[in-house]
């Protein structure tokens, strides 16, 4: 085979965009680099998978590098198994660069998911769709908008097909066997069955390039079970409709010529899951009633991204002085931020050629 070189890039992605809680996701020009160099005459008996790994960036004192621990490798893995492969081909060489931060809000795990289905798509030539490789991503993480957002790119909306039954176990199956915990789970006990075709639907909106994210990055890690376990359980039908309603406009709203950025603001309210994990960022609720439109002309909306502690902000300029407001409503808190000006991307996933 001689010596193969390419460049995998995964955007980032903000997900739960305003009303759209586990709906709406934007990508992201804020990319997870993946350099894969395979070349046979390079000795990568070291690692039981022939993968040698080397990182930088974000969390690269804590990322193992280990393919049987690594997420990206592990997801690989999963993939191939279902196609007969147990490993990467000898010579395997990764270089993964991640300035996506971890734990923030900003898709960094779902950039790891789509990134090891991508892998293994070009490792195995399995010539998958992006649909298909997204059925595979959803195994491992049951939530479309940040995949999506990623696999995709620019501004999606997707939910989870109700499958047929038979199809509709494949959910039940544990996450121990599509991801073995190394040491621990038996190799018989690994998943090796394809996923269901179409678990999800995806639809990607336009995108006014005039709009701009901010994305103001608290210097702390939030979980995404934390975030999840401060939901309540059941919801008043008025929070709902008003989610709702805010919906229907928003997925419009954010597409027409003509910026209106009041009735983007108002669109982009939320009433199911920013009031409660407002005691989880502190702060938060501040920023919310802060920055408008009538505080800051420019301003189309603000969210938290994902499940924070990221700051989502849409605008369409005072970009640098929105952020310095949210640095510093934050500052009273005794919280560090950084900041980001990030475009849409529009394309998701991409390979070049090395």
């Amino acid at each position: 085979m001689g010596r193969v070189a390419y460049k995998l890039k995964i955007p980032a992605s903000s997900a739960n965009i305003g009303p759209g809680f586990d709906v709406l996701g934007i990508g992201l020009q804020l990319y997870l680099e993946i350099k894969v160099t395979i070349d046979e005459e390079v000795d990568t008996s070291s690692d039981e998978h022939h993968c040698i790994i080397q990182y930088e960036g974000e969390g690269q004192d804590k990322v193992p590098l280990q393919s049987n621990r690594n997420l990206v490798t592990m997801t690989a893995l999963y993939v191939l198994r279902t196609r007969g492969i147990e490993k990467f081909p000898p010579g395997t060489h990764l270089n993964i660069n991640n300035p996506i931060p971890l734990g923030r809000g900003l898709g960094s795990s779902a950039a790891a998911i789509v990134g090891g289905v991508l892998l293994a798509n070009e490792i195995g030539g399995l010539q998958m769709s992006k649909e298909r490789m997204m059925d595979y991503c959803l195994m491992i993480e049951r939530h479309p908008d940040n995949l999506a957002a990623a696999m995709l790119g620019g501004f999606v909306g997707s939910y989870l097909n109700e499958l047929p039954p038979g199809e509709d176990d494949a959910k039940n199956i544990s996450m121990e066997a599509i991801l073995p915990v190394a040491g621990k789970t038996p190799s018989e006990n690994y998943s090796r069955d394809q996923p269901p075709k179409d678990i999800g639907v995806y639809v990607k909106y336009k995108w006014n390039p005039k709009i701009k994210c901010i994305a103001v990055i608290p210097q702390f890690e939030l979980s995404t079970d934390k975030a999840r376990d401060a939901l309540p359980a059941a919801y008043s039908r008025s929070d709902i409709v008003f989610n709702l309603q805010r919906l229907a406009i928003l997925t419009t709203a954010l597409t027409q010529e003509e910026v209106d950025h009041k009735l983007i603001f108002e669109a982009m309210k939320d009433k199911l899951h920013q009031p409660y994990r407002a005691s989880l960022i502190p702060g938060l609720t501040n920023v919310l009633t802060s920055v408008t439109p009538e505080t800051f002309p420019s301003v189309c909306g603000i969210c938290l991204s994902g499940a924070g502690p990221t700051i989502l902000c849409l605008a369409t300029s005072e970009f640098e002085t929105i952020a310095k407001e949210i640095i510093s409503i934050f500052s009273k808190e005794g919280i560090v931020c950084d900041w980001n000006l990030l475009d849409v991307a529009y394309d998701g996933i991409s390979k070049e050629e090395c």
